[in-house]
């Protein structure tokens, strides 16, 4: 079983307007979180942070041809506030969310400063098999 990161993440919380952020696998399960998220919203929204870094990868055709095209992070608006999805390491991502007046550029330079500051205990290393292979 990997470690429970949720440590890491509270630091993100102190900008303003941040609510909630989630450590996520590539296989989108929940490596940490913040307090106060409920654990089966939390398991719910790491499959799906999976799913919409996979999605937002294979669209980077659409942004442009020169070259190869690296995905770097996803936001989506909602009525009542933000969702940020930035890469963590090899095989993990963050997610944050945050209210409709978060300061955009504060938590994405957060989130940035904490995925950089803790490099290695933010990549995800694949699962093994119960069996070890």
């Amino acid at each position: 079983m990997q470690e429970d990161l949720s440590w890491m993440l509270a630091n993100i919380l102190k900008v303003p307007g941040a609510r909630h952020a989630l450590l996520v696998s590539a296989d989108g399960l929940k490596r940490g979180m913040t307090e106060g998220l409920h654990p089966d919203l939390a398991d719910r929204t790491a499959a799906a942070m999976s799913a919409l870094q996979s999605i937002s990868r294979s669209t980077a055709g659409f942004v442009g041809t020169d070259g190869e095209q690296q995905w770097r992070q996803t936001v989506v608006e909602f009525d009542h506030g933000w969702l940020f999805l930035v890469a963590a390491g090899s095989g993990a991502y963050l997610a944050v969310s945050a209210s409709t007046d978060v300061d955009m550029e504060g938590i994405t330079f957060r989130m940035h400063q904490l995925v950089q500051s803790l490099g290695e205990e933010m990549t995800a290393p694949p699962r093994e098999m119960a069996d070890g292979s």
